[in-house]
């Protein structure tokens, strides 16, 4: 095998959770092989550099080995060379704190925390 379709090894390295999933992010134009967006049928060969946008970060992986099914993750981890920058540290605040066993957070507390999360909330 000298070439396969960028959406199945995505999915076979396990970038992707399901390989409709890598075709949907190729269509998206989260995809590009050697710095030329990548439609699903792209195919891949052993050196080229697939950019990849999942999870929320972008991914830069150095292809070493092609494989069309998935395996497990020891085995998939072997077949590409990650040069990814490293994620983001997560923008926590620290300005809440709650003391240990104070009880359940009162209503003010609760919607303070459903924003810190990100979860909206009124107000």
């Amino acid at each position: 095998m000298d070439a396969v379709r960028v959406d199945s090894w995505l999915w076979a390295v396990r970038i992707y959770p399901t390989r409709s999933a890598a075709t949907d992010a190729c269509r998206g134009g989260h995809v590009r092989v050697n710095g030329v967006a990548a439609k699903p049928a792209t195919r891949v060969r052993t050196g080229d550099e697939v950019s990849a946008r999942a999870h929320g970060r972008p991914r830069v992986l150095d292809v070493v080995s092609l494989i069309d099914k998935r395996v497990g993750a020891a085995v998939a981890a072997e077949c590409f060379v990650d040069r990814s920058p490293p994620p983001s540290p997560r923008q926590g605040p620290a300005d809440f704190v709650r003391e240990p066993s104070t009880g359940r957070p009162t209503k003010r507390e609760r919607r303070a925390l459903d924003r810190l999360r990100g979860r909206g909330g009124p107000g």
